[in-house]
C-alpha cells in the first residue's frame, strides 16, 4: 500500500490556503495547516476529513518557527513532505508614497522573505521525499507592475524569479519548483489591497473589465501544477490575457496596468 502523501500549507487559515487544503485532503492527502491565525486554522480543519490534518503556529518571517513547524510536520506525516505550499501573503494597495514604510516592510517580509525562509527550511525534507514539489503562490502582479501595487508587485516578481532559479538548482535533487499566478481571486486579500475609494473593490474591478475567479479554481490549479511540467501556472482569464500581452504585445500591457490603477487598487 502506497504511503499517504503530505502537503504543508502556509496561510492555511483562509482563502487560497483553505481551498487547497480541502482539495488535497479530499484526494486522500495528509494536510499540515500553518498560520498565525489559530481560529482560522481551526475553521479550515473542520472542513477536512478526521485524522487527516494537523495545525502549526507559524509566522513565515521567522526561520526558527519554520524549523520547528516542519520538524513537527515530518513526524506527524510519517516522514513525508511531498509538497510545501508557500502560500502565506498580504496585500497593501495605494499610491507608493501613501503606503507606509511599515506596510512596505511587511509585504517584503511576508510575501518574499517568508517564501525564502520556507525554501530554506524545507529543502532537506523535500530532498528526502521522492517526486516532491515546492509550490509558491506568485500572482499575475508578477507579470507586469501596476500603479497602486508597486511593492506588492515587486514581491511577486521576486517570487517568480526565485521559483525559476530554484527549479533549475533543485532539479538534480528530484525537486520540482512551481508557482501559481492567479489574477483576481475571491479571497480576503482582495479587500486588503484596495485604496482610495469607498466602493467595494469587486465593483470597481468589474467596471474596469477584470473578472474575479472563485478560489476553487486556484485549488484545482495547485493540484495540476504539482505534477505538471509548467514552471508557472496561470490562473484566471486576466492572468492569461496579461501573460499573452506581455509576450506578444508588450506596448499594450501598460494600458492594462493603467486600467488597474483606475480601478483604484
Amino acid at each position: 500500500m502506497a504511503a499517504r502523501k503530505a502537503i504543508f500549507i502556509t496561510g492555511g487559515a483562509s482563502g487560497i490556503g483553505r481551498a487547497v487544503a480541502v482539495h488535497f485532503a479530499n484526494k486522500g492527502w495528509f494536510v499540515g495547516l500553518a498560520d498565525i491565525n489559530r481560529a482560522g486554522m481551526a475553521e479550515t480543519q473542520k472542513m477536512l476529513p478526521a485524522s487527516q490534518s494537523a495545525v502549526y503556529d507559524l509566522d513565515v518571517r521567522d526561520g526558527k518557527q519554520w524549523e520547528a513547524a516542519l520538524a513537527a510536520f515530518w513526524k506527524d506525516s510519517g516522514g513525508r513532505l511531498d509538497v510545501l505550499f508557500n502560500n502565506a501573503g498580504i496585500g497593501r494597495g495605494g499610491p507608493f508614497t501613501d503606503v507606509t514604510p511599515a506596510d512596505h516592510d511587511l509585504m517584503l517580509d511576508v510575501n518574499l522573505k517568508g517564501v525564502v525562509r520556507g525554501a530554506e527550511a524545507a529543502f532537506d525534507y523535500l530532498a528526502k521525499t521522492p517526486g516532491s514539489c515546492l509550490l509558491n503562490t506568485c500572482s499575475a502582479a508578477g507579470l507586469y507592475g501596476s500603479g497602486g501595487l508597486a511593492v506588492y508587485a515587486a514581491t511577486k516578481f521576486g517570487v517568480r524569479g526565485l521559483t525559476e532559479a530554484l527549479d533549475i538548482e533543485w532539479a538534480p535533487h528530484g525537486i520540482k519548483v512551481r508557482s501559481l499566478m492567479p489574477s483576481f481571486i475571491d479571497t480576503p486579500i482582495l479587500d486588503s489591497i484596495s485604496s482610495g475609494s469607498n466602493r467595494p473593490p469587486r465593483e470597481t474591478l468589474a467596471e474596469a473589465g477584470f473578472e474575479i475567479s472563485p478560489v476553487e479554481l486556484v485549488a484545482q490549479a495547485a493540484w495540476d501544477a504539482v505534477d505538471g511540467k509548467k514552471v508557472h501556472t496561470l490562473v484566471g482569464k486576466t492572468a492569461r490575457q496579461l501573460a499573452m500581452i506581455a509576450r506578444f504585445m508588450p506596448s499594450m500591457i501598460r494600458n492594462k496596468a493603467k486600467r488597474l490603477q483606475d480601478a483604484r487598487l
